[in-house]
């Protein structure tokens, strides 16, 4: 009699063989495929425990096998804060208590989602964790060396993005600082991004083109349209918009106004009182559009 070959593959090659774990590192999208992952406030990070409570398993599990391989973890975005470093990230959160641990904690481990990832490719007592594993070497042979390879430059580059994001933090607006980690977040995950429509960015260059407004008028009225905006704003709210940081075409990086489409109607009044009558040609040609 022939043997029955199995129906999925021998999930259990992952805790075996490093090489293949680091193959299969930047598919951190399955995670959400086979069960919804939680993480802390800052999108980015989760603890022990909400590691744990993924898998279906006792924290203490999950401290044991960090302990064992903690150089990988580490490579693929475990990280251990203590002291000062440990309170300059809980404060935002209301301290370590909000974190869901001890508040005599003098440690917290965090793990990237990469990092969860390769608590799966570890872990073999999680049913979880093993759906994981299979779902991943599924994945792996179906796809194509330029689809690896495309997946792990976007993974790469939504990573360096988070990183920036994160040091802007407390620099730039909040809620443009929120909405743009969502929408890196959700595009590495393939995914479109679930955001408020009034937070979408809206920028003066595409409203004064929405106006008709051709290349040369655009650049020489928008410096001065994001002044006086910002004015009405001032006059209106006491305080000046949140400013955000935005690439140049010649690849260095300015601050400039965090507008989101909640401040349409500013840029209408802005419009009406400084630009409609000097460019009355070009709005009839924009309505028309």
């Amino acid at each position: 009699m022939l043997p029955i070959m199995p129906d999925q593959p021998n999930e259990l090659v992952l805790t075996e063989s490093r090489t293949m774990r680091a193959q299969t590192a930047d598919r951190v999208d399955v995670l959400d495929k086979v069960k919804a992952l939680s993480l802390l406030p800052d999108g980015v990070h989760a603890t022990t425990e909400i590691v744990a409570a993924y898998y279906e398993v006792e924290p203490s599990t999950i401290e044991s096998l960090a302990a064992a391989n903690r150089q990988e973890l580490a490579s693929n975005g475990r990280n251990v804060l203590r002291g000062a470093e440990l309170t300059e990230f809980a404060t935002p959160f209301g301290g370590v208590a909000k974190l869901g641990v001890s508040p005599k904690a003098r440690s917290l481990a965090l793990y990237s989602r990469r990092a969860v990832l390769n608590v799966g490719q570890l872990l073999t007592k999680s049913d979880v964790a093993r759906r994981v594993r299979t779902y991943l070497l599924n994945v792996e042979e179906q796809a194509t060396p330029q689809q690896r390879s495309d997946a792990a430059e976007q993974m790469a580059l939504a990573e360096a993005r988070m990183r920036v994001l994160k040091v802007a933090d407390g620099i730039v607006d909040s809620a443009w600082l929120e909405t743009k980690a969502r929408m890196v977040a959700a595009r590495a995950l393939g995914e479109e991004p679930e955001v408020n429509p009034l937070d979408v960015p809206l920028y003066v260059p595409d409203f004064l083109k929405g106006k008709g407004l051709v290349r040369r008028d655009v650049e020489s009225v928008q410096s001065w349209f994001g002044r006086r905006a910002a004015a009405l704003y001032e006059a209106e709210h006491g305080e000046k918009p949140g400013k955000r940081q935005s690439d140049l075409p010649n690849g260095s990086v300015r601050e400039t106004y965090a507008w989101t489409q909640r401040h349409l109607p500013l840029f209408e009044e802005t419009w009406d009182r400084y630009y409609a009558a000097q460019f009355p040609t070009q709005l009839g040609l924009g309505d028309a559009a």
